[in-house]
């Protein structure tokens, strides 16, 4: 079968790995159009339940994204003038752009071909060319916009506003929420280190 994975962020390459797991004799290639090492965000959150799930889908890879992550078991919540920790929750994080890197690593090894900084304007294109074609260009998807006929997304647009940004200041203690109330309304901080904790020992 020849495939053709739009979009190269975690979702497209994971998905060319598994299909390359289970046929070789897949031609798989993976399209982006930004460049291999762009990213958008810092990082990603996985869960204790996630990361067991790619070790029994490919365990290669799911080994490479433990030796980079960052591991906690308790969530801090600060509200007001109190701070509450849970314990018990299992999950990690790493950075976006790391993780891109490995799991390109391994699509490469398993023989995914891939394209970078390709611009397409339509999905339709690929069509007569390749026997499936995986939309998985995030957001602002070419698309899904393209067959929004057929895929019929809801999309609800708030008020509410997202920035990213960053800080050199560690929170290695714990998954950190912060709900700070302003003039503006309410504020919620997620701020996370990626890089400091390892996972403990089993």
């Amino acid at each position: 079968m020849k495939v053709a994975c739009l979009g190269g962020g975690p979702a497209g390459l994971y998905f060319a790995i598994s299909m390359k797991l289970r046929d070789p004799q897949h031609e798989v290639t993976v399209i982006e159009r930004n460049k291999f090492d762009d990213t958008f965000g810092w990082g990603v959150v996985l869960s204790d339940e996630t990361l067991d799930n790619f070790k029994v889908n490919d365990e290669k890879s799911a080994e490479a994204i433990r030796a980079h992550f960052a591991y906690w078991d308790d969530i801090a919540v600060h509200y007001r003038d109190t701070c509450h920790v849970s314990s018990g929750h299992g999950f990690c994080g790493i950075g976006r752009k790391q993780l891109l890197l490995l799991l390109q690593d391994r699509a490469r090894e398993l023989g995914v071909n891939m394209e970078f900084e390709r611009n397409y304007t339509s999905a339709k294109e690929f069509m007569g060319d390749y026997d499936l074609v995986v939309a998985a260009d995030g957001l602002n998807s070419t698309s899904r916009t393209e067959f929004a006929e057929h895929f019929k997304p809801d999309i609800d647009t708030r008020k509410c506003k997202f920035v990213w940004l960053g800080t050199h200041q560690k929170f290695d203690d714990a998954f950190t929420f912060i709900f700070e109330e302003t003039e503006h309304g309410w504020i919620w901080h997620m701020p996370i280190s990626l890089t400091m904790i390892p996972r403990p020992s089993s």
